[in-house]
């Protein structure tokens, strides 16, 4: 029979092994159901700043750039520093924006970041001593993070291609989704990580951040914008010696956002990454399938006597309580993963019945619109009798009018032009005599005799 001490020491190893882990609360917010006091328009340890406005701060959350207008900046910034090389930050974001939007969120550790950075992105910022992880759909794709240094040598703003000096990317939707996206830094003394929504991103072990570095995210819209809204920035760390009264155990805060832990790890779909029927299918490096089976590393049964010291009786108890851990994160991933199939499918679904009431609305306009075609033509075919009408009319007068002016006229001229040519006639001849009786009255006045004096 097992001993029930056994039990309580591995329960007391597991809880100690649990109790390593801190909450930095002059670093963290949103982890509680408010970001801010109520009444207050600050985050507590942090200052915001933004251009033209201020960034809005709302219960669970501020929206660092709103929807429209566009060409906005806003940003937070821790006033206290990280003083510790093992610790991680936890940051959840939603961007939402038009098909065509454009912008970008940047996550920073970086030396006095609010007076040197303050509200800039990795692309108009000049020389900063940190690093920042850039959010964006770089190169038309649906969205990627990618990882820039900087050591203060270098004057980001004036270089000529500022994409070429990221040191560690990965693809990831990220816009529109209507939940938020977790991004996860995780840095110790011997390597720095990034996960997304749960997976790696990319790390590297040639990275060291030194203490004294603030932390803030900073996000810039353009003129067709992204709304960049940021529900938590919670800062954990391994060891309390630098921080003292400004920690808590990791236990409050997992309790407190337990919920949005399961929804956020679990309903966050990749493209790479499906599960059937309890097997996991991934993709390799290489693009090859890898099939894994959570329960192809279920451990045995086999026989309570074969169990003799305590100290055996331990370790099969705690490698039992390890593979029903296991099996049960796979079955929450599996189960999380099939609701956020099911939110996705439910979101095209309404989309869709969006749209077919959209068509269908248009629909009711388009019939709308041939009672009122209908009603044109008549009017037009009215008014087209109409105006044969008169023309016909106008026809029958002007005929009328024009022979009765005809015949008078024709009348008018036959009386004066019969009495008109007589005389002109008259006058004709008369003129041609006078003429002729001239000329002859010359004749013989030249043939005549001269007579000399």
């Amino acid at each position: 029979m097992r001993s029930p001490s056994s039990f309580a020491v591995l329960a007391a190893v597991l809880a100690q092994a649990q109790a390593q882990q801190y909450l930095v609360n002059d670093l963290s917010f949103g982890y509680g159901t408010r970001i801010a006091p109520e009444g207050q328009r600050s985050i507590p340890n942090y200052s915001i700043q933004g251009r033209p406005g201020i960034p809005e701060l709302l219960s669970n959350k501020v929206i660092l750039t709103p929807v429209a207008p566009g060409n906005q900046r806003g940003a937070v910034w821790s006033d206290k520093t990280l003083q510790n090389q093992n610790w991680i930050a936890d940051v959840e974001f939603r961007a939402n924006g038009p098909e065509r939007g454009s912008g970008n969120l940047n996550i920073w550790i970086a030396r006095d970041g609010s007076h040197v950075i303050g509200a800039e992105s990795v692309y108009t910022v000049t020389r900063f001593d940190g690093l920042a992880l850039v959010i964006d759909q770089y190169s038309g794709s649906g969205g990627m993070l990618r990882g820039f240094l900087n050591d203060g040598s270098q004057d980001f703003k004036s270089h000529h291609n500022v994409d070429n000096l990221a040191f560690g990317h990965c693809s990831f939707a990220y816009r529109n989704l209507g939940r938020p996206t977790q991004i996860k830094l995780r840095h110790t003394e011997h390597k720095f990580s990034v996960e997304v929504a749960g997976r790696p991103c990319f790390e590297s072990d040639k990275i060291r951040i030194p203490p004294g570095y603030n932390i803030g995210i900073t996000a810039a819209s353009a003129d067709n914008p992204d709304s960049f809204e940021v529900f938590k920035l919670v800062v954990l760390t391994e060891d309390n010696h630098h921080y003292d009264d400004h920690t808590q155990n990791a236990h409050s805060y997992q309790d407190a956002s337990h919920h949005q832990e399961q929804q956020h790890h679990q309903q966050e779909q990749h493209e790479q990454q499906q599960t059937y029927g309890g097997k996991k299918q991934s993709f390799g490096r290489s693009g090859q399938k890898v099939i894994e089976d959570p329960f192809d590393t279920a451990i045995p049964d086999q026989e309570a006597d074969a169990i003799l010291s305590s100290k055996a009786q331990f370790a099969d108890l705690h490698n039992r309580l390890q593979s029903v851990n296991h099996h049960l994160t796979s079955i929450f991933r599996s189960m999380g993963q099939n609701h956020g199939v099911g939110e996705q499918r439910h979101a095209e679904v309404s989309q869709m019945i969006h749209d077919l009431k959209s068509e269908l609305y248009r629909l009711d306009k388009i019939s709308v619109l041939e009672h009122r075609m209908g009603d044109l033509e008549k009017e037009i075919r009215s008014l087209r009798n109409e105006i044969s009408g008169r023309l016909k009319e106008s026809e029958n007068s002007i005929k009328y009018h024009v022979s009765d002016k005809h015949e008078a006229l024709q009348e008018h001229v036959k009386t004066h032009a019969s009495s008109g040519h007589g005389k002109l006639i008259m006058v004709i001849v008369g003129s041609q005599l006078v003429l002729l009786g001239a000329y002859f009255y010359y004749k013989k006045k030249k043939s005549s005799p001269k007579k000399w004096v």
